[in-house]
């Protein structure tokens, strides 16, 4: 005899992986702006994890604004060909081309119109994790690894390729199986190493100025150039 909550399980419609992607990237292939905050949670291995927090902001074509907010103030800024990390407790700012960028946010370049799963991923299935609010759903991306070389021969512009996803082990993305919204994504590395941001309160097609998304170098802060960004050190 079926519980009541077993029952209301069994009458859920099901979504493939498929749809599920179709829908995620449907969601955010036509809205210019979004808005949100975040918490990100950072671990490696046993590692007691971190927990940083913030609002983000996307804008097309391949722009980003995280301005982390607590425990410490720091500014992660892709104004589309540069990727700018400042901290203004060290005044050192440093900077990297985006195309050459290696750092975990490179997956997220889906909301700012930049990449689809398909050109990210090898393969995406539905993953099953316990404890998910209603109505939500988990995409499983495994990254292409070493197909992503031989692609780039036919596709030179790596700017809607991101860098760095040959790292990733996997990439786990949360999704309202009902508007296509992510609440969370997950993203895994060698070594134990797993970050995390859970996103909330979003705001779509709202008015963000362009200088948002500019970086001025404030006066006394050194800036660091780099062949690649990467994690913010821990």
């Amino acid at each position: 005899m079926l519980t009541a909550c077993t029952a209301v399980r069994a009458q859920e419609p099901s979504v493939s992986a498929v749809q599920l992607t179709r829908l995620l990237e449907e969601h955010y292939r036509h809205l210019k702006t979004l808005r949100a905050v975040f918490l990100e949670r950072y671990s490696e291995g046993p590692k007691q994890s971190r927990v940083e927090s913030g609002t983000v902001y996307f804008r097309r074509p391949g722009q980003m604004r995280w301005e982390y907010e607590s425990p410490e103030k720091k500014l992660f800024l892709a104004d589309g060909k540069t990727i700018w990390f400042y901290v203004p407790y060290d005044h050192t700012v440093t900077k990297a081309p985006a195309r050459e960028s290696t750092d975990w946010r490179a997956p997220l370049a889906l909301l700012t119109g930049k990449v689809e799963l398909s050109r990210l991923c090898r393969t995406v299935e539905l993953a099953d994790q316990p404890g998910l609010p209603p109505g939500h759903s988990v995409l499983r991306c495994l990254p292409k690894g070493e197909q992503k070389a031989a692609a780039r021969e036919h596709a030179p512009d790596s700017a809607t390729d991101p860098a760095g996803a040959e790292d990733f082990t996997e990439v786990l993305l949360e999704v309202d199986s009902s508007s296509g919204e992510l609440a969370r994504i997950e993203i895994r590395q060698p070594g134990g190493v797993d970050l995390e941001y859970r996103f909330g309160n979003w705001q779509t097609d709202i008015p963000l100025p362009e200088e948002l998304f500019r970086f001025q170098v404030p006066p006394g802060v050194a800036v660091v150039d780099g062949a690649a960004l990467t994690a913010p050190q821990r």
